[in-house]
């Protein structure tokens, strides 16, 4: 098997507040650099650009170079860390903010290392399309770049964001985001547009309903897995994102029957990170774990 290739991660790094019908928490950690640095790291080396305050825990710190991330590219500056709380009723598709402090988050400029600039694999994290174009300008021929996005840049920076998708190979984005970018309430019509704008693949996110990926002419429905506890649904979708480029990384291999397989190890991830607050489930994940509902995910969509 090939080594895993070194994956780069930008994104938010953020201090949460989450409630849920099963509970609540305060000042955890979280942020989609987080989630998808942490899940990737299951499968490849990570370098995670980000920024956060004074008040970051040095506890979280430890937490994420317990994982192997190298956090080089982290940047501590004076003031507080982005914040953002939150609840999500018994519709776990659809979470309702309450507060977002961008805080030292809203001059964030990322700045690559020197040797992070020649990571073959780059996940571009739901963040600003412009510091997405900044980091493009600042990677050095990657094998693979990924793009995520959100509702929010799509109504107020789309020019910028249709520029990102000219340029990455793969873009991500949940349903409602792909309709309202391309004006459709077909999810087929919209990836085809998507398509057109530039990514060789789309990756269309459908929260509790699983996810569809589209390439070329074909196209892969990967289901989600039925779980008894769902406990909180922040950052599903980076660890997801994370799952996917992290066993892209380790493999190394960018066919399409690879990337298939990529989709589910993305859904088995996110479908752990939901069984608990935070990043409390993935901090007690296991290779094995992983293998074994990879597994199972297998058996139970399985159709003759």
């Amino acid at each position: 098997m090939n080594e895993p290739a070194p994956l780069l991660v930008v994104g938010s790094v953020a201090i949460d507040s989450v409630r849920t019908p099963l509970g609540e928490v305060k000042e955890v950690l979280g942020g989609a650099a987080v989630y998808s640095s942490v899940a990737a790291s299951f499968f490849t080396p990570v370098r995670m650009v980000g920024v956060v305050g004074t008040d970051f825990p040095a506890a979280h710190l430890h937490f994420l170079r317990s994982r192997g991330i190298d956090l080089r590219g982290l940047q501590v500056v004076e003031g507080r860390t982005f914040r953002w709380s939150g609840y999500y009723d018994f519709d776990i598709n659809q979470a309702h903010s309450l507060d977002t402090q961008l805080n030292v988050f809203a001059d964030f400029r990322p700045i690559l290392p020197d040797d992070y600039r020649d990571t073959p694999f780059v996940l571009l994290a739901n963040i600003d399309p412009e510091l997405q174009l900044q980091v493009l300008e600042q990677v050095r021929q990657p094998r693979l770049t990924l793009c995520d996005t959100m509702n929010f840049w799509i109504e107020g920076k789309r020019d910028a964001l249709l520029e990102v998708l000219r340029r990455v190979d793969v873009a991500f984005m949940n349903d409602a985001e792909a309709r309202q970018l391309c004006g459709t309430f077909s999810l087929v019509a919209a990836a085809r547009r998507i398509l057109a704008m530039g990514p060789r693949v789309v990756v269309i996110k459908k929260g509790e309903h699983g996810a569809v990926m589209f390439r070329g002419d074909s196209h892969f429905s990967a289901p989600s897995y039925p779980l008894e506890v769902v406990c909180d649904p922040t950052g599903a979708g980076d660890t997801f994102e994370g799952g996917v480029i992290g066993y892209l990384a380790k493999t190394n291999d960018l066919s399409e029957e690879n990337f298939r397989r990529a989709v589910v190890y993305g859904s088995v991830l996110a479908s752990f990170n939901v069984e608990a607050f935070s990043l409390d489930r993935l901090r007690t994940l296991t290779h094995a774990e992983i293998e074994a509902r990879y597994r199972e995910f297998r058996r139970i969509a399985f159709f003759d």
